[in-house]
This record gives C-alpha cells, structure tokens and sequence, in this order.
C-alpha cells in the first residue's frame, strides 16, 4: 500500500491524475466517525509534513494528522484506504 503521502503527492504533481474531484475520509476522534471532506477545502502547511489543516463549523482551523486518513475517492471512487488494524 502506497503511504498517503505519496497519494497526496500524486495528485498534486500528476496533471492527469489530479485533475479530478478528490474526497477525502480522516477519522474525526470527537465525532467518533469517519468525515469526508473535498480535498479543496483542506490546506497543507509548507512547514508540515504531516498534518493539514481544515476550518471546522465555527470557522476554526484544525489541525488533522495524516495519519487519521483513512479514505481517498476520486471522482466518487474509493482509490485509497489505510488497512484496519489488527
């Protein structure tokens, strides 16, 4: 399985790829539930590897780890998931 950086990557760099609609699942710890979101709304800080940052309901910004993706679609289709963990 490719890491989600290297998707992420992908479709910023590839042209082809990345000229699609991308939704994004990451696991709200809150919420208690995966939330999807479109990719254009979340931001990368250049200074942040591994984070990105979405403005939540009360026009916050969060700061979400990578590691809580756990689902990419692309045009509707699901083209990523982190495995479950054993």
């Amino acid at each position: 399985m490719l890491p989600i950086e290297k998707v992420l990557s992908r479709v910023r760099w590839d042209k082809d790829f990345g000229n699609a609609a991308f939704l994004i699942g990451y696991y709200d710890r809150l919420a208690e539930r995966l939330v999807h979101r479109p990719l254009a709304d979340l931001v990368f800080p250049r200074d942040d590897r591994f984070a990105f940052l979405l403005m939540d309901d009360e026009g916050v910004w969060q700061r979400i780890p990578l590691h809580r993706v756990r689902e990419v679609y692309r045009n509707g289709v699901l083209i990523w998931q982190r495995p479950d963990r054993a």
